[in-house]
């Protein structure tokens, strides 16, 4: 009898259930595979490369992640994240509708037009047919999720009177689409190799924010 006793639990079956979930060793493994994805791409990357830049065994790398898709796009995850955060940051700290959506359109062009981005999404529309959730998991915890960021922000500045909009989210895809014209699908199809420069995101943005406030905007902005 161990009534009064916490309940047994055997060492082997803790450590099966606890498994994958230690954020430090995750992190390892990401630094890893950016390091390998980076100098090789992903096709040529393969599992026992990003093992081995990681200085860990393959058996341990196959716990955390499943496949080279599913390690992939969660580097890309935690990369775009970061640069996402510093995006909604400078959009949030601005009350001025056009001064925070050029900042904010600027950093996006900067993120999805990056290498490690275009390589992204060219991966994930490859095998979105084959492995359907990890497509959904990508558009979901990226592209909507930023729209919904970003139409979030735009509900303050309709409170305050300085836009018009019926429908925010609507609007912050439209407005997020302009900041990729010219820029992002010549990318993807590798019709132009190489990220737009500082002068021609500028360029793109400014010509965005000047065609949503021409819809969107009121006298206040």
């Amino acid at each position: 009898m161990h009534s009064n006793s916490e309940p047994i639990v055997k060492t082997g079956a803790r450590n099966r259930r606890i498994a994958g979930t230690d954020p430090d060793k995750r992190r390892q493994i990401l630094d890893g595979a950016l390091q390998v994805f980076t100098a090789r791409g992903f096709d040529a990357a393969s599992m026992s490369d990003i093992a081995a830049a990681a200085q860990v065994s393959k058996g341990t790398l196959y716990v955390y992640f499943e496949d080279k898709e599913h390690l992939f796009v969660a580097l890309i995850q935690r990369e775009r994240e970061a640069q996402k955060r510093t995006a909604v940051e400078a959009l949030n700290d601005d009350a001025d509708p056009r001064r925070g959506l050029a900042n904010f359109g600027r950093c996006i062009a900067r993120m999805i037009n990056s290498e490690l981005a275009v390589s992204a999404h060219r991966v994930v529309i490859g095998v979105a047919e084959r492995m359907p959730e990890l497509g959904r998991e990508f558009y979901e915890k990226g592209p909507m999720l930023g729209s919904l960021q970003l139409a979030g922000y735009l509900d303050r500045r309709v409170a305050e009177g300085q836009l018009e909009i019926e429908d925010t989210y609507l609007a912050a895809v439209q407005f997020l689409d302009l900041c990729q014209s010219t820029l992002t699908r010549p990318r993807l199809f590798n019709a132009v190799p190489t990220p737009p420069s500082e002068d021609e995101i500028g360029r793109v943005v400014d010509s965005a924010v000047a065609m949503f406030m021409a819809r969107y905007g009121t006298a206040l902005a």
